[in-house]
């Protein structure tokens, strides 16, 4: 089986000795207006991609990985923080006080007051007290009475929607307008964490909560006060080998609540005295947070450690005690090393070396793209906006952009072989093109197309029970008629790939009835299948399963791809990702032929029935999909719509009348039942997300 292929000689290549200098002077006067402007178009695309990759889909998810990377790995290694000491509630104290929520205060008072008397500097209290407690009039009597500044934690509802509620609130409020004197105060707890989960970065301020926890147990300068930077967090220093000391002493609060006399409270006045104390809780799924840190396997107990919140609290503290301010780079330094890396990727497609000195070069980049941002990191700057990735993407795209137009040049001064085209494109647009070359592009250019893909269930099992020469006979009079059903119905080949087919319309010469043509076609795939089925049944051959086919509507990069002497026709996007997806959706929604909604809009057909939402797999975007049922009444489809409807409108009555009806009326129809049973899982507005 061929592919779109053509081998085409290359008369006038470049010579192998021309310089940089010229093969660029010769690409531009060759090139042409529109396509000079489609190359610095793309060069634009790849430089925008090479300074905000950050916060693309998908891609941000690479650049925030590779963040945690640097984060970790260029953490400073310090001894034990002697200005900051943690006390703790742990599973311990819960244990013994037999009080999980809201927790003990009589023993928070009781560590209160023996606190007050060792002489902190200040302490944080990471708890909020959002319910009452039958000792609440002992612990706001200790709170009312400490003589150490104390901050207690606040929370709004505004701020924390998912973890405070208003009547939390009001009470909260009431509580700390009872205990507020000049020594204790409200302070802020927010934290606010990353798309994915992570925390990495200082919070917002907003104007009506007060002052951050970090801020306000110790002076902030004013340049910094509305710091958002990333939180420098730091790694414990190796003490002796295989031992750790962490970097902030905890001491579970069981010590401080026990009754103590002058002897004990002055022994462990020494761990007290001077220090910031920080109060809250360290307990199992609870506070608990990914940062950095934790993204990756703790290389001494294997397991992703959470930190709680109460000990980032204290990183905090020790970053602004510390004074040490990551600084972001300006955004013109982002702009340059944006296009000097595009500007790379371009220039490497023009060198004239071996193989193995471009691979060289490429190499000695990518690690410059991966190395450079370590050095940042290690060296106060604040990289969590930092593209390394998209530097790496946007040199490809370079390389790919300005490596293309070259080969633009070298393949529009071949032969092109037009004895080829009858084998991949419908005979009346091989004719076209045979009188008029210039219609088929021989650059990439984005066209709107129709992608069918197609696969034959069971053939790889068939393949390994016959001899290789009755699999090549099977495969090539299979394929054979599946080509005839594209070219008959005006679509090109794209591919073959093993036993499926890949083909598209609109291109290289769009016609009105593209959209129809490709539906008949897909529909008549699946139908051809069968017929190859039936006829394979009189062979000694063991049986194989039915001919899938996706369909879907979408824009593409259509053209020729390849080297020097090699180039092939095809097309690449995400709507030929798409239809890939939804033909091997079939055998999860238990269809033939699936049609997003988009190409249905197109195929100006009456009977197709809706099959839902779902999420394909490595995909995002949900697709709304149809099959074909010519099997059905009119009337039975449109009940099969009213169901989808009432679904997607969150009407239930009328969904629930409309299964009922269905299932009754379809019990062996395997599709519309799973369909049934798919709405039934998912509510308004979701989508069934396949596997």
């Amino acid at each position: 089986m061929a592919t779109t292929t053509i081998d085409a000689a290359a008369p006038d290549a470049l010579p192998k000795t021309i310089s940089l200098r010229k093969r660029i002077r010769r690409l531009v006067m060759q090139l042409g207006p529109s396509r000079m402007a489609a190359t610095i178009l793309f060069l634009i695309v790849a430089t925008l991609f090479a300074r905000f990759s950050w916060d693309m889909p998908l891609v941000g998810d690479a650049e925030r990985a590779l963040y945690d990377a640097r984060a970790m790995v260029m953490a400073p290694h310090v001894a034990q923080d002697q200005r900051i000491v943690m006390v703790t509630y742990d599973d311990e104290t819960l244990f013994n006080t037999g009080i999980r929520s809201p927790l003990d205060r009589t023993y928070l008072a009781n560590a209160l007051a023996n606190l007050d008397q060792m002489g902190p500097k200040a302490i944080g209290i990471d708890i909020v007290f959002d319910s009452p407690r039958p000792d609440d009039a002992l612990l706001k009597a200790q709170l009312r009475a400490m003589k150490t500044p104390t901050w207690l934690a606040y929370a709004e509802q505004a701020s924390n929607p998912n973890t405070i509620f208003y009547e939390q609130q009001k009470y909260l409020e009431a509580y700390l307008a009872e205990v507020t004197t000049a020594r204790t105060k409200p302070t802020s707890v927010l934290f606010r964490t990353d798309s994915d989960g992570v925390m990495r970065n200082w919070p917002d301020r907003p104007k009506n909560l007060p002052p951050l926890m970090a801020n306000a147990l110790a002076p902030v300068d004013p340049a910094h006060a509305n710091y958002q930077g990333n939180i420098r967090f730091l790694v414990p220093a190796r003490v002796t080998k295989g031992a750790e000391e962490p970097v902030f002493s905890k001491i579970p609060i069981d010590t401080f609540a026990a009754p103590m006399d002058a002897e004990t409270r002055a022994a462990f006045s020494e761990m007290i005295r001077g220090r910031y104390v920080l109060i809250g809780g360290n307990i199992i799924d609870n506070d608990q947070f990914n940062t950095p840190l934790s993204r990756f396997t703790d290389p001494i107990t294997g397991q992703h450690e959470t930190m709680i919140g109460l000990e980032v609290h204290a990183h905090m503290l020790a970053q602004q005690l510390d004074k040490d301010w990551p600084r972001p780079l300006p955004g013109p330094s982002l702009w340059a090393l944006a296009v000097l890396v595009v500007l790379a990727g371009g220039l490497t497609s023009l060198i004239d070396l071996r193989a193995r000195w471009v691979a060289l070069a490429f190499l000695g980049q990518m690690a410059f793209f991966v190395a450079f941002p370590f050095w940042l990191q290690g060296h106060g700057v604040d990289t969590t906006t930092l593209p390394a990735f998209g530097w790496a993407m946007g040199w490809l795209l370079g390389y790919a952009a300005v490596g293309t137009a070259a080969r633009t040049i070298g393949s529009r001064q071949r032969a092109f072989a037009q004895s080829a085209l009858g084998k991949y494109l419908p005979a009346d647009v091989a004719a076209q093109i045979m009188r008029d070359p210039d219609q088929l592009s021989l650059h990439g250019e984005r066209r709107n197309i129709y992608c069918v893909f197609t696969d034959l269930e069971g053939f790889t099992k068939l393949s390994h029970a016959v001899t290789p020469e009755t699999v090549a006979r099977l495969l090539n009079e299979y394929l054979d008629r599946l080509s005839d059903v594209v070219l008959d119905h005006g679509g090109t080949i794209d591919k073959f790939v093993g036993d499926a087919i890949v083909a598209f319309w609109g291109a290289p010469i769009s016609r009105p009835d593209d959209g129809p043509q490709a539906a008949k076609a897909a529909i008549a795939m699946h139908a051809v299948g069968e017929q190859f089925r039936k006829d394979l049944a009189g062979e000694d051959v063991p049986p194989i399963g039915m001919t899938r086919v996706g369909l879907h509507v979408g824009d593409a990069i259509v053209g020729n791809f390849g080297g020097e002497d090699r180039i092939q026709y095809t097309a690449l996007g995400d709507s030929m990702n798409t239809a890939s997806r939804l033909e091997s959706a079939n055998k999860s929604l238990k269809t033939r032929v699936l049609i997003s909604s988009e190409a249905a809009a197109g195929a100006g057909r009456d009977d197709l029935v809706p099959m839902g939402r779902v999420t394909l797999r490595g995909r995002a975007q949900p697709v709304d999909v149809l099959t074909p049922r010519p099997d059905l009444s009119e009337e039975q489809r449109a009940r099969i719509a009213a169901l989808v409807e009432a679904h997607a409108a969150g009407n239930k009555k009328a969904y629930v009348t409309c299964a009922t009806a269905l299932a009754g009326e379809f019990g062996q129809d395997p599709a519309i039942m799973f369909l049934i049973e798919r709405l039934n899982e998912t509510q308004k507005g979701e989508s069934y997300v396949l596997s």
